[in-house]
């Protein structure tokens, strides 16, 4: 059963072969299995500034989110489309917003929220700001 982005919740199962008649429910990745997913893809398209911040405790809309940034308008629009791919692959339920501009560009992967920024759009909203008192780590630069 799936949830689609429109009313709020994530990939609860994707169905797969029958056995006997029953519908078998394949085993989706963990919050952990997604954010290495997440964290793999950015750092092979060079993203800039990664960071992880654990938003358990503070909010139920997601387990993490994940910021980073890309020197170009055309680097991010790739990063998010990279990273929409692979976790379409994975029989995610992903929702991207801001991918005609790419500026800013939000991929809702569920348990996981990723930002991709242009760094001067990125300095502007400040969300490690708002969000940043649990930031698990600094990936570095590439």
């Amino acid at each position: 059963m799936q949830k689609s982005a429109n009313d709020g919740g994530a990939v609860i199962g994707a169905k797969s072969e029958t056995n006997g008649g029953q519908a078998q429910v394949a085993a989706l990745p963990s919050s952990e299995e997604i954010l290495q997913l997440v964290e793999g893809s950015l750092d092979d398209d060079k993203a800039e500034d990664l960071i992880v911040i654990d938003l358990s405790g503070k909010t139920s809309i997601a387990d993490y989110m994940v910021i980073a940034s890309g020197r170009s308008t055309v680097q991010v629009g790739a990063m998010a489309e990279h990273l929409r791919e692979k976790l379409k692959k994975r029989k995610l339920s992903v929702a991207v917003e801001g991918a005609g501009r790419s500026d800013w560009v939000l991929i809702d992967a569920g348990d996981i929220i990723v930002h991709l920024f242009r760094p001067e759009v990125r300095a502007f909203y400040n969300l490690e700001k708002m969000w940043g008192s649990d930031v698990l780590e600094t990936a570095g630069q590439a």
